[in-house]
């Protein structure tokens, strides 16, 4: 074990998840009519409304909080996934590229370039694809598991991409390996130029953003590379958009829960 390099991705972690100071705040409104109309008034101003809470360590262990100040709101459990899976790839040799579809803050997309920088890996690419404008309303004619979604209403999960550059860069991981793919899924990822995919992982929240992602970089993940899908036990949506793929494409490798929500499995040979 590389003692220097577990202690950088654990500082990393606990940086990520903002462990080592612990907010005392929550963003406020995301779960309420008023409150969302509130937030959007807001963001007008470049304010955000929060709420003030003492810090939870096992909510922010689990990734059940929306934490105002962390990069991330996955919790530890799912980055030492994450961190989990990069290694993995990279022990057994998967070829391919690292992509995060849905990134907020960019913290799980940052800790997989913290992951190829710790193993002085140069010939991979980490790709950030997301909107970074928030959620497309819902399709319920095209995708009826939609229907009533409320996701494009929460202003919070609208970050620019310069603010996620930003983020990157705070840790000193912005450079030529990261590469940005703006826009809803459905318009970029049919395009996105990376030809292998060694891990994926998928936060989309919507049947129509999980299987779009699904539809268009599972077929690119290398036998022995990993899917992550961050919204499996939160979102039935979610979760019936990964069994419709899983069931029309006869993939039978066990699903396997990482928390109260995120899953992976390993494609087979």
């Amino acid at each position: 074990m590389n003692d220097a390099r577990e202690l950088y991705l654990d500082l990393m972690k606990r940086c990520l998840v903002n462990w080592m100071y612990g907010d005392v705040q929550e963003l406020a409104g995301g779960d309420r009519l008023l409150g969302r109309a509130l937030q959007g008034a807001a963001r007008q101003f470049g304010w955000q409304l929060v709420r003030q809470v003492p810090f939870d360590r096992e909510k922010r262990e689990q990734g059940k909080d929306w934490p105002a100040q962390a990069h991330t709101m996955i919790g530890r459990k799912r980055l030492d996934n994450i961190q989990h899976c990069v290694e993995a790839v990279l022990r057994d040799n998967i070829p391919g590229d690292l992509i995060e579809a849905g990134v907020w803050r960019g913290g799980a997309s940052i800790l997989m370039r913290a992951v190829l920088k710790a193993h002085d890996v140069r010939d991979r690419v980490v790709w950030v694809a997301d909107s970074f404008a928030g959620l497309p309303p819902p399709k319920p004619e095209l995708y009826p598991a939609d229907r009533g979604d409320r996701h494009h209403t929460f202003a919070n999960l609208a970050v620019s991409q310069e603010a996620v550059r930003d983020n990157f860069d705070r840790y000193g991981l912005l450079d030529e390996q990261v590469r940005f793919l703006e826009g809803w899924f459905c318009d970029t990822l049919p395009v996105a130029p990376m030809e292998q995919i060694a891990v994926a992982r998928l936060d989309g929240d919507m049947y129509e953003s999980t299987i779009d992602a699904l539809t268009h970089l599972y077929p690119k993940l290398t036998p022995g590379g990993f899917l992550i899908v961050d919204d499996y036990g939160a979102v039935p949506a979610c979760k019936q958009a990964v069994h419709d793929y899983r069931g029309a494409h006869r993939i039978d490798e066990q699903v396997i829960p990482i928390d109260w929500t995120g899953v992976y499995w390993r494609k087979a040979a």
